[in-house]
């Protein structure tokens, strides 16, 4: 399993998955705070675990995260996995609001402009998972991706059709809606296999229909969460659980689950919100889990 992870600072990240190449292209990161993604967690909480830093904690307890798509190469294909923010949407969070950003760019210089892409998914519907779907043309919001097959699973696109939050039914109206209109969407089951190197796995809790996607190829394995976790504090910390986690209970189960059946096994961990180097291993630590960097032999 050869890595040439991303470094902090980079915008690209690339991992070889047996005959599969995955590819990181940064929309955007920084820190904040941990009561921005966790309500219960404090900086002294943050700090207590030393092995975060540097990567992923800063000395004084800000968790450091990012806001990236995958770029999954499988027999031929081309998959994008979840789609950030998006350039010009107008949006209720202030630093996502309206962006004007180099996304696209960044996306064609590591080899990927959008005609080449043949199939988009994203692992859920929120807003820093679809953005890129579409984008403003002449005021108008076209499927960014127009060559691909966009795998969308109904029950999530149902859930959030029906949210009652403004900024929640904006989202479906300009990066979702619009590629149904265009006739580009497959409405997929949530084990759905993309190819025979790549499959998703129902993951709920986040969001209802929140899906991983799952790579297995010549006896090598990589998985890419979503949202199961944001934070490799997660790890240490289980029971920590997003203040955006739909089903709390069952996000927990479901992150639990998780961690219990990849500890001590070679697969190699994406995390869609880590800050580079975005990948490790779930290794025991105590009567819970760290993620290591290089891979436990």
């Amino acid at each position: 399993m050869a890595a040439r992870p991303g470094v902090a600072g980079s915008k690209v990240g690339r991992w070889q998955v047996g005959a599969v190449r995955i590819t990181q292209v940064v929309e955007s990161g920084g820190s904040s705070p941990p009561s921005f993604l966790f309500a219960d967690l404090t900086t002294e909480r943050v700090q207590s675990h030393a092995w975060l830093r540097p990567h992923f904690a800063t000395a004084d307890g800000r968790l450091i995260a990012s806001i990236h798509c995958f770029v999954i190469e499988s027999e031929g294909q081309v998959v994008v996995v979840d789609t950030c923010v998006g350039n010009d949407k107008p949006r209720a969070a202030a630093m996502w609001n309206e962006l004007s950003g180099p996304f696209l760019a960044d996306l064609e210089a590591a080899g990927f402009a959008p005609e080449r892409v043949d199939a988009v998914l994203c692992t859920h519907m929120h807003t820093d998972h679809v953005g890129w779907n579409t984008r403003l043309v002449e005021g108008r919001w076209q499927p960014t991706f127009a060559n691909a097959r966009y795998l969308f699973g109904r029950a999530e696109y149902e859930h959030w059709q029906a949210a009652g939050d403004a900024d929640e039914r904006r989202v479906i109206a300009d990066s979702v809606q619009p590629v149904i209109d265009a006739g580009l969407a497959d409405w997929v089951a949530s084990d759905h296999a993309v190819t025979a190197e790549v499959r998703l796995e129902p993951t709920p809790g986040h969001t209802p229909g929140h899906v991983s996607v799952r790579i297995r190829s010549a006896g090598e394995e990589a998985v890419i969460t979503g949202d199961l976790m944001h934070h490799p504090i997660q790890c240490c910390e289980p029971e920590v659980g997003s203040r955006f986690d739909s089903d709390p209970a069952q996000a927990y189960e479901t992150r639990f689950r998780f961690l219990r059946e990849q500890a001590e096994r070679r697969v190699l961990v994406l995390g869609t919100h880590f800050a580079p180097p975005t990948a490790g291993w779930v290794v025991s630590a105590g009567e819970a889990w760290e993620l290591a960097l290089s891979r436990p032999e």
